[in-house]
Parts: C-alpha cells; structure tokens; sequence
C-alpha cells in the first residue's frame, strides 16, 4: 500500500474533495485526522474507517490556536504526522463591487492563512518524518471567474506559498509542499450550491460541451487518486510543484457567446 503507516491531517474532510481524499489514503493505508465543520457529517466519515485508524476533530480552522490543536490531535492519537493536506476553503460569490475588506478578510482567513498557520504548527513532526504538505487549490488562482473575485486571489495566493515553501521547506527541512488545482469538480456542496441558481436537480447530467467536454465534471475521487501521488513517496523529490486538474486549459479558453446558462465555481 502507498500510504501504508503514514499518519495524514486532511482538513474539511467531512464532504466533497477531503472527504474522498481521506477515504482513498485510508484504503492506502494511511490513519487520518479528518476535521471539518459539521459533526454528523465527519461521524459518518469516521464510521467508515474506524476508530483505530482516524480521529475526528470539529473546529473553525480559521479561530485562533485551531491549526496547533489538529496537530496535537494527530500527535496525541497516532505519535507521528507525516503529512498535512490543506483542503478546507471558503467558496463564496464575490466581485469587486461586493467585495468589503472584512469579506475579503474572511475569505484570506480560511483558505490562505489557515494552511500556513497548519504548515507552521505542523512542521517540527513533518520534518520528523520528511513528511509532505499537499494544498488543494483552484484553477480559478490564475485569474478566477468574474463572480468568484475574493476566492480566486485567495486561491492565487495559496499557490505562491506553495511555490515559496516547495523550495525553503524542503531545502531546509526536507518536507515536500506540493499543490493540486482542480477544476470544476461534482460535489455534494456543488449540486447543492447550482440548485440555489436556478438549475434543475440533475443539472449535471446535460452540461454545455464548453463546460465538459468529456460530457461530465470530475469527481471527487479522481482528485483523491491523483493527491495520493503528491503524499506518496514515489513523488521522491518533486517539490513547488502545481498540478492542474481540469479537462481543458483555464488559461485561453474561449467561452460560449451565451454564459447566462450557468455558472461555474471550482
């Protein structure tokens, strides 16, 4: 197994993309510290794996002190932290008319300084164990969509640190950082949120070519089976390095004459 021994924090675990991440590295071997927001949810999850082989822990990752305590979960329960996946975010509507300093404050909270304060609190144990950090991002980083303004700087921001860090962490203390921008991915949050626009409940079994040209979106697992690479050690080396995942280049697409159809959110 590719992950067999290897104590991971996957934050915002509970649904979605660390849900799946969580429940592939678990069927690799690893023993997982899921978090998350919602208890039952995470129960769910842990149900599924067990009690000898993950932790649940509920907390704002963004309060004050939270990323110390994930880590002191990992290390209380397991003895050892071998990698963290920054995966919890904060997907909110936004342009730059709607956009207020606190929002945006909010927004930077959860998906920027959240994972650096995690990577900081976890490193002592990761350089331990020449561990990986693994942040989960969003293709949106290179420019964004025009309605998804404070999650995509956030998100841009996100991937300069993973480059920063990929060189420092590793040339200094010998921890990988490494990061994954998926596209436009089918989960239960994502039915919901295109529900709430307008769309029927099976909006995503008839989407625009533009949108998916293999005729669907990704699924949460495929986003899991291509993390476990990046936390696996048969990535040796590799470090600062961003893996786009989406079946067509973000950068120079040319949208659909109409795109009051739908709207995307990665």
């Amino acid at each position: 197994m590719r992950l067999e021994n290897k104590v991971i924090i996957i934050t915002g675990s509970t649904t979605g993309i660390g849900k799946a991440i969580a429940l592939r590295c678990a069927q690799e071997g690893a023993r997982i510290v899921l978090h998350g927001l919602e208890e039952e949810w995470g129960q769910e999850v842990l149900d599924l794996l067990g009690n000898d082989r993950a932790v649940l822990h509920i907390e704002d990752i963004s309060r004050e002190g939270a990323a110390g305590r994930l880590v002191e979960v990992a290390i209380t329960k397991f003895g050892q932290l071998d990698a963290v996946v920054n995966n919890a975010a904060m997907v909110a509507s936004s342009n730059i008319q709607t956009t207020d300093t606190k929002f945006l404050e909010r927004i930077f909270a959860v998906n920027t300084i959240a994972p650096f304060n995690l990577i900081k609190a976890a490193l002592p144990y990761l350089e331990m164990q020449r561990g990986a950090v693994l942040n989960i991002g969003s293709v949106n980083a290179y420019s964004g969509e025009p309605n998804l303004f404070a999650y995509s700087i956030s998100k841009g921001a996100l991937m300069t640190m993973t480059r920063n860090l990929g060189d420092t962490l590793f040339r200094e203390n010998g921890v990988r950082v490494n990061q994954v921008n998926p596209g436009w991915v089918l989960t239960e949050t994502e039915i919901q949120r295109k529900k709430t626009h307008g769309l029927a409940d099976d909006w995503y079994k008839d989407l625009p070519s533009v949108y998916a040209p293999a005729g669907r979106i990704l699924k949460p697992s495929e986003i899991a089976a291509a993390a476990v690479y990046w936390l696996a050690d048969e990535s040796g080396p590799v470090s600062g390095q961003v893996m786009d995942l989406e079946q067509y280049p973000f950068i120079g697409r040319n949208p659909p004459k109409d795109t009051s159809t739908i709207k995307t959110s990665k």
